[in-house]
C-alpha cells in the first residue's frame, strides 16, 4: 500500500519507521512543516516533504498524526486534492464521527491510537472503526499487527486507550527509571541498573503474552513465604504503588476528557 502520513512529529516519525522496518512492500510518505526534524527517515526509503499534499492523490492510507487543533487546517489543504480515501486519525479526543462528518462520506474514517514503540514493532496500538468501514478498518489491523498488537475496541474507550497505550509508555518508564535509581542506590552504576530494569521489565511482559494469564498468577511464581519478594511488594503497596498508578491514569483520561 501507499501510505502518506501527515504530521512528523514523535509518533508519525515512529509509525514510519515501524512500517519501513516491519511491514512489507508499502510505499511511505511522511509530512512535516520543519523536514529537517525527519531526515533521518530517508535512508530507510521513507519519502518526505513540507508539503502535506505531495503525491497524496497516489496514496492507499492517509494517516493524521497531528495536534487537534491541526486537524482542520490539514483538511482545508488535502480534502480539495483527494478522492475515496482511508483517512485514519490518531488524534487525541477526536472521535470516528466527528472525523467521518469532517471528510464526507466520500472518505472512510478509521480511528487509531499507535505508541512511539512502533519503531521497534512493539505499538499496543488500538484501533476504532465504525461496521460500514470494517473492511478498510481491517487493512488498518493488518498494517499495524505488524508493529505490535492491534486490538479493535469500541470507540467510546479510544480515550481510555490513549492513556492505556500511548500514555502508557511514559508510565512504564517512569517505573523503570525509579527501578533503575533504586539499583544505583543498591550499588549498581546506572548503566547496569538500566539494563537490568528494562530487560526485567521486557521478561515480564514477554511472560504475560506469551501465557494470556493474569500478572498475579505469574507474581505467585516469584514470591516465596517470608521471601525477599513479598517484602518488598508489601512495602510498596503500603506507599500506595498500585493506587497512585491507577489514580494517574484516571487522572491523564480526565484530562482529555475536559
Amino acid at each position: 500500500m501507499n501510505i502518506h502520513i501527515i504530521g512528523g512529529g514523535n509518533l508519525g516519525a515512529s509509525v514510519a519507521i515501524g512500517i519501513a522496518k516491519f511491514s512489507s512492500n508499502h510505499e511511505v510518505t511522511v509530512t512535516r512543516r520543519n523536514i529537517s526534524k525527519i531526515q533521518h527517515l530517508e535512508p530507510l526509503g521513507i519519502t518526505i516533504s513540507t508539503d502535506n499534499t505531495h503525491a497524496i492523490q497516489e496514496a492507499d492510507i492517509v494517516i493524521l498524526t497531528v495536534k487537534p487543533y491541526q486537524v482542520d487546517l490539514v483538511l482545508s489543504e488535502i480534502l480539495p486534492v483527494i478522492k475515496d480515501k482511508i483517512i485514519a486519525s490518531a488524534v487525541t479526543g477526536l472521535s470516528t464521527e466527528a472525523l467521518q462528518n469532517k471528510i464526507g462520506q466520500e472518505h472512510q474514517a478509521i480511528r487509531i491510537m499507535p505508541n512511539i514503540a512502533a519503531q521497534f514493532g512493539e505499538s499496543a496500538t488500538c484501533i476504532s472503526f465504525h461496521e460500514n468501514n470494517a473492511a478498510q478498518g481491517q487493512k488498518l489491523v493488518s498494517l499495524f499487527a505488524d508493529l505490535g498488537t492491534a486490538p479493535v475496541i469500541d470507540e467510546k474507550l479510544m480515550d481510555a486507550a490513549t492513556v492505556l497505550a500511548a500514555s502508557g509508555t511514559a508510565f512504564a518508564l517512569r517505573y523503570i527509571r525509579a527501578s533503575m535509581q533504586a539499583g544505583i542506590e543498591i550499588g549498581f552504576d546506572w548503566q547496569t541498573a538500566l539494563e537490568i530494569s528494562a530487560q526485567t521489565v521486557k521478561g515480564a511482559a514477554k511472560m504475560l503474552m506469551e501465557e494470556q494469564v493474569h500478572p498475579e498468577q505469574l507474581i505467585d511464581r516469584v514470591t516465596t513465604p517470608q521471601g525477599c519478594t513479598i517484602a518488598g511488594l508489601s512495602e510498596m503497596e503500603s506507599h500506595g504503588f498500585s493506587s497512585s498508578i491507577i489514580r494517574g491514569i484516571k487522572a491523564a483520561l480526565k484530562k482529555i476528557k475536559g
